[in-house]
């Protein structure tokens, strides 16, 4: 590479997780010029970010990596909740269609050098037969047959494709551990800033959380570095679920996982929680990643512990009270009734 730095679009700015990024990859001395690029305009200040209004479901997107000079792009805009992206038909079209279109636009840009994703380890999916620790290269116990953990194999599929189409670009897909700080809006935080939080009865989930910062520090260092290939990226250790709950001093509602589904429901409505059967699986039985990987080949070690990334997440949250104690109220009286019947 030259004196020139390089050239980076970053997808999904409207997004807290990906604006911040934006921001934070635009400061760093390698990089010449960062392009924003999302449906919608960011709330927050982009700084030194040009934002570009664009779908990236549309081929229009070819025409701003060739305009702009892009070699670099990073992928963010994969989105989790239904609820944000108007429904789950609309998530799946944004996600997978939007992730078609971005890469097709990728295979027409010759002068493209580096593609990073912002994957998940939901990819994993969460069962009774998961090994205690995911590796790189397995696969889900049971494959997804629907929602986010599906539509996150999709892309990947996709993006192998892209990389071997393309061997000449640089291709790094980062599979982040659930994201937890002050700042993040995720089914998993809404979760947690429950004032009661319901949990499935003789379940303990094995946690691991990936702190805001460190996937900020993981994405940069992907977009710096030469570095290729699949990598989970998590805090050290492990949090169970029953820990994490005593961690916050709220209380907690143990329930048959049926109820919990119930549950879920009342809250989507409320929109206090997104509970999908894979959040349910989730907080059913965990989910577990091997990081020797992220620490042997890619050479990035986070921050934050799991524990520490929780601390500061928790660290934030008000004390319980009002508002969500009469939407408890509720929940409770189903809770009553369930038992009482059952």
């Amino acid at each position: 590479m030259g004196s020139a730095g390089l050239v980076v679009l970053v997808t999904g700015v409207s997004r807290d997780l990906g604006r911040r990024f934006a921001r934070f990859v635009a400061a760093d001395p390698a990089v010449d010029r960062v392009i924003g690029v999302d449906v919608v305009p960011p709330r927050g200040d982009l700084g030194d970010v040009s934002f570009v209004r664009a779908d990236i479901r549309n081929p229009v997107i070819a025409k701003v990596i060739a305009k702009e000079d892009v070699d670099t792009v990073v992928h963010m805009s994969v989105i989790a909740t239904p609820g944000s992206a108007g429904g789950r038909n609309s998530m799946k079209e944004l996600n997978v269609i939007g992730t078609m279109q971005l890469l097709a636009a990728c295979q027409k840009a010759p002068g493209l050098r580096n593609l990073v994703v912002k994957s998940t380890t939901t990819v994993y999916g969460a069962s009774s037969r998961d090994p205690a620790m995911f590796t790189e290269d397995m696969e889900p116990r049971r494959a997804p047959r629907s929602g986010y953990s599906k539509d996150v194999a999709e892309i990947e599929g996709y993006v192998r494709g892209f990389a071997r189409r393309r061997s000449d670009v640089r291709v790094a897909t980062i599979r982040a551990a659930n994201v937890v700080g002050p700042h993040v809006s995720s089914p998993i935080t809404s979760y947690f800033r429950l004032p009661v939080i319901p949990t499935v009865v003789g379940h303990d989930a094995r946690l691991q959380f990936l702190h805001e910062q460190d996937l900020m520090e993981v994405l940069r260092y992907a977009v710096t570095h030469d570095v290729a290939g699949t990598y989970n990226v998590a805090g050290d250790g492990i949090l169970m679920l029953s820990q994490a709950v005593r961690r916050l001093r709220r209380p907690s509602v143990p329930m048959p996982g049926f109820l919990v589904g119930n549950v879920g429901s009342t809250l989507r409505s409320a929109r206090m929680a997104d509970f999908s059967p894979e959040q349910l699986a989730f907080l059913t039985y965990g989910r577990g990643v091997d990081t020797t990987r992220m620490r042997e080949v890619l050479g990035f070690e986070p921050a934050y512990t799991t524990a520490e990334a929780f601390a500061d997440f928790a660290s934030t949250l008000p004390p319980t009270g009002g508002y969500a104690d009469r939407a408890l109220a509720g929940i409770e009286r189903q809770l009553t009734t369930a038992r009482s019947t059952s």
